[in-house]
């Protein structure tokens, strides 16, 4: 990539960060595409983390950031705008500087989710989901679950509940949401042996590939998908929301090589 005193700076924030795969995606497309900007990794830890942002967009040719995990949450409530669906489930992944110097955040997960629902053919109109007819909740917080549930429920008009146990019987899709699997002796995030037979399992991981919950799901012949598709849909997403409007939709039309970058374990 040329790098120059004209390329617009972009930063993912995490905390850790080395399991991003962000930035290999978006250089190259940007590099592909002839686009003059860059997509760097930054190490930020929570306690630092509302400092570093406002010091970050002092700088000028600093146009955004993308964000991962735990800073999803945290950065709404230092934003001046944000979309509905970041709004409701009080997260966004990214943040832009507008031409009014304010900062606008947005949520793409669960466009990126359902997108790759629909790229593997899975409805989920009418269905009972664990992770739409009938949505349950579990977290080990269970009344931060409780209230995102409510707010979901009330925001959306569909049945939203948060659930005391991960028990996945009786549920079509089950989604794990959670970082589980990421790290060596990890539990599972649910038994999979309460699946139902015809029940399709999300794993949203996109480290450690095929994750604990993915090889038990095979050994049951159970449907399972690991995250990356999740994350391709979402990356037309983040370009339109950043301006690049043009390589958005050279991606939506041939997603083939981003599809190659994130499968890439």
């Amino acid at each position: 990539m040329n790098i120059s005193g004209t390329t617009r700076v972009f930063l993912i924030l995490g905390d850790p960060v080395g399991q991003v795969r962000a930035p290999e995606v978006f250089n190259h497309l940007f590099d592909k595409h002839g686009a003059d900007a860059v997509l760097v990794p930054a190490h930020v830890p929570p306690e630092e983390f509302a400092a570093f942002t406002r010091q970050a967009f002092k700088a000028r040719n600093m146009n955004g950031l993308w964000l991962a995990i735990p800073h999803k949450t945290a950065m709404v409530k230092l934003l001046d705008h944000c979309d509905r669906l970041g709004r409701s489930a009080e997260a966004v992944n990214a943040v832009r500087r507008n031409a009014d110097g304010t900062t606008e955040g947005a949520l793409f997960d669960g466009v990126g989710f359902t997108k790759a629902l629909d790229h593997f053919g899975i409805p989920i109109a009418g269905r009972r989901i664990r992770g739409a007819g009938h949505l349950a909740l579990y977290d080990t917080a269970k009344a931060r679950t409780e209230k995102i549930a409510s707010r979901l429920g009330a925001e959306f008009g569909v049945s939203v509940v948060s659930v005391p146990a991960p028990d996945p019987a009786g549920y079509d899709l089950v989604v794990n949401a959670t970082p589980l699997g990421l790290k060596a002796g990890d539990p599972l995030p649910f038994d999979v042996a309460r699946l139902d037979a015809g029940t399709v399992v999300f794993d949203i991981l996109m480290k450690n590939q095929p994750t604990p919950l993915l090889r038990a799901c095979q050994a049951r012949s159970i449907v399972a998908h690991p995250g990356f598709e999740m994350m391709v849909q979402q990356v037309p997403e983040y370009l339109s929301f950043f301006g690049y409007d043009s390589i958005a939709k050279a991606v939506q039309a041939d997603p083939s090589d981003v599809r190659a970058l994130f499968s890439t374990s």
